[in-house]
């Protein structure tokens, strides 16, 4: 199983690209100040011991410290505490963990004094049970150096441990998240609004005439954006409606002379040429009929409602069987959709005309799949080539190639009603089954 970690949306990708440099700059911020404080600890706790040793030594050559000049003034357990001159390297106190990192930063301070150290050595001693310092958080520290032929140990303190600077780090965090990704996520909120309100109205179709235009919101880019679209669909629906009144006028002009022709044709005494006239006249005024309906199948004042897709597809299959036509039903199953009903049954009965057409019989049965109501119309004819698939939805693509209206018509059936199907949300899919014959689908979202 895959995970799409990176978010799609405007706003989630804003919001995990500026936490993630966050965090990054976070993590290289931390590293330098966890750096800088390492330094810091080893140059006062380290310049603290070789400061010592260093006066250690030179009272050592004076001989101060044999005569006890300085150190006879302290009580003696703190004189044993801070400071140890031997011929033997100092025993390790057992829990007392090793500091090279020390040992090495005093073994340079000693080596820029013209000391030369042959060992230099550090340890941390453990905490003692029992004492805290929560204020001052220290350890106590250990170093040894041998300078000649005799060993040189003092004791420092260095600071305990980062916990205050991973403290600092985390609320700074917080506090960068709060006063940059909040901003971010209202501002992107705020252009992200109207950019989805944009979407939805795009995918609209065109034909319904929803042409209210958008409130223009957002940034100044969106707002000029959604001026420009608003714009755009005001000109869409000025062609549609110029497009609807010339078919108009072409579907009433072209009916009226075939009209007053077929009157005229009745009075032809030869039967022959006056039925065949007849067939012609009836011929043309159909094709009209199919191709106003194709120029007009997203147009027209039906509005879209509930729709029980089960009792249209009862009602389909009993008005073809009152007809005498085998159209029956399969497995129906029950499933509700948005659609305007005239449209929807005009192109169901356009895929149902097509099974009878091109094969024996039809059946209309009904599965809901993903949130989608399939209204299946199936036949047992020959079924479709992968080209004929592809291009039988085109106007004027027809399965069978003779212009003879009774086999075939005059290829606008699957155009309308793949028009009317994307016209209401869904889609229409061909597909042959398998044992032969095609399934036609209409698939509409389920309410």
């Amino acid at each position: 199983m895959s995970f799409r970690l990176w978010p799609r949306s405007l706003i989630g990708q804003l919001f995990v690209a500026v936490a993630l440099m966050l965090f990054v700059a976070q993590a290289i911020n931390f590293t330098l100040l966890a750096r800088g404080q390492r330094q810091q600890v080893l140059a006062h706790g380290g310049g603290m011991a070789a400061g010592r040793i260093i006066d250690a030594i030179e009272r050592d050559r004076r001989g101060d410290v044999l005569r006890g000049r300085d150190d006879e003034e302290r009580p003696r357990r703190e004189r044993v505490q801070k400071l140890v001159i031997s011929d033997r390297p100092p025993p390790v106190l057992p829990g007392a963990k090793r500091m090279p990192e020390l040992a090495a930063y005093v073994a340079g301070l000693l080596d820029e004094a013209d000391l030369k150290a042959e060992a230099v050595d550090a340890w941390v001693l453990p905490q003692r049970p029992g004492v805290k310092r929560p204020d001052y958080p220290s350890r106590t520290v250990v170093v040894s150096a041998k300078v000649g032929e005799r060993y040189f140990a003092v004791r420092s303190r260095i600071q305990a441990g980062g916990n205050r600077l991973q403290g600092f780090l985390i609320w700074q965090t917080l506090t960068l998240y709060l006063l940059l990704l909040v901003p971010i996520v209202l501002i992107g909120w705020r252009a992200a609004r109207p950019l989805r309100e944009l979407t939805r109205a795009a995918r609209s179709n065109p034909a319904l005439r929803d042409a209210t235009p958008l409130a223009e919101e957002g940034p100044s880019d969106v707002r000029e954006l959604i001026g420009a679209f608003n714009a755009y669909r005001a000109r869409i629906a000025t062609m549609l409606s110029d497009k609807d009144r010339m078919l108009g006028a072409v579907g009433h002009d072209l009916r009226t002379p075939l009209a007053s022709l077929r009157v005229r044709v009745e009075q032809v005494d030869d039967d022959r040429l006056r039925d065949k006239m007849i067939a012609s006249i009836e011929e043309m005024t159909a094709m009209l009929a199919d191709i106003l309906a194709l120029a007009r199948s997203g147009a027209g004042t039906e509005i879209q409602e509930r729709i029980d897709a089960a009792g249209l597809a009862r009602e389909l299959a009993a008005d073809y069987g009152e007809q005498g036509k085998d159209a029956g039903l399969a497995e129906i199953a029950d499933a509700a959709v948005m659609a305007r009903p005239m449209l929807l049954r005009r192109a169901l009965r356009n895929l149902v005309d097509n099974a009878l057409a091109y094969g024996v019989r039809a059946r209309l049965s009904i599965a809901v799949v993903d949130g989608m109501a399939r209204i299946i119309v199936s036949d047992d004819g020959p079924g479709l080539t992968d080209e004929q698939i592809r291009t039988l939805v085109e106007p004027f693509a027809r399965g069978e190639q003779s212009r003879n209206r009774a086999t075939g018509g005059a290829g606008l059936g699957l155009s309308i009603a793949r028009d009317i199907a994307e016209g209401e949300g869904g889609t229409l899919t061909l597909a042959n089954r398998d044992g032969g014959g095609l399934d036609a689908v209409i698939a509409l979202p389920v309410v």
